[in-house]
């Protein structure tokens, strides 16, 4: 049968497992599986550009966004446009610790927030590109990109997260080796797909890594 929506998903993993027992237990295998493909791909589908948010004069934290996974580039917009560097948190103690406000230049992740440096001395737009977890399956959110375009990466995935209750089934394996290649194929096409058409150009911009 397809798989393209959430109720069709629960049906097929209840088919394949063919445990009436665990029936109940599918929609928690479903959200772990969400997990699991949340932690371990970074593709174009998870990036969103939010332009919303500004700082705050004399405020050096921005919170992370909702569903934040990974940053891919944020900058203070206007002119002179101004992308900032990323540091780690101890290279930001050491440069910016008790520094005079001014334009942000760099940024570090603390915790659930964006710490930038030195401290706005003004509200400036940002502009942030990030990955972002895909939307969770329920009734009332049926669809999302992955369940569109790759089942297979839920089916196996949900399945796999039966395994505790499944002892000795020869099937987990299958299952494992599915999901990974399933991912690991989702990830590298997207790799190509960012890079075809041109040659690969590493430019550096002088910032901190």
């Amino acid at each position: 049968m397809a798989i393209s929506n959430y109720t069709e998903l629960q049906t097929a993993v209840a088919n394949w497992l063919d445990r009436d027992d665990l029936s109940a237990r599918i929609p928690e295998f479903i959200g772990l599986c969400e997990a699991r493909f949340n932690r371990s791909l970074r593709i174009r589908a998870m990036e969103t550009l939010d332009t919303s948010v500004s700082t705050v004069a004399d405020t050096k934290t921005i919170a992370l966004p909702t569903g934040y996974v990974q940053m891919r580039d944020i900058h203070i917009t206007g002119d002179p446009l101004v992308q900032l560097q990323y540091v780690t948190p101890e290279i930001m103690n050491r440069i910016h610790a008790g520094s005079v406000a001014g334009r942000p230049e760099v940024y570090t992740i603390i915790g659930e927030n964006i710490v930038l440096g030195p401290t706005p001395d003004a509200v400036y737009s940002t502009s942030m590109l990030y990955y972002k977890t895909f939307d969770a399956l329920s009734d009332s959110s049926p669809t999302n990109w992955v369940i569109t375009n790759a089942p297979d990466v839920y089916l196996y995935g949900t399945l796999l997260e039966a395994e505790p209750f499944l002892m000795n089934d020869a099937r987990v394996q299958l299952w494992a080796t599915a999901l990974t290649e399933s991912i690991n194929t989702l990830q590298e096409q997207d790799n190509k797909d960012r890079h075809s058409g041109s040659a690969l150009r590493v430019m550096n911009t002088g910032g901190y890594h």
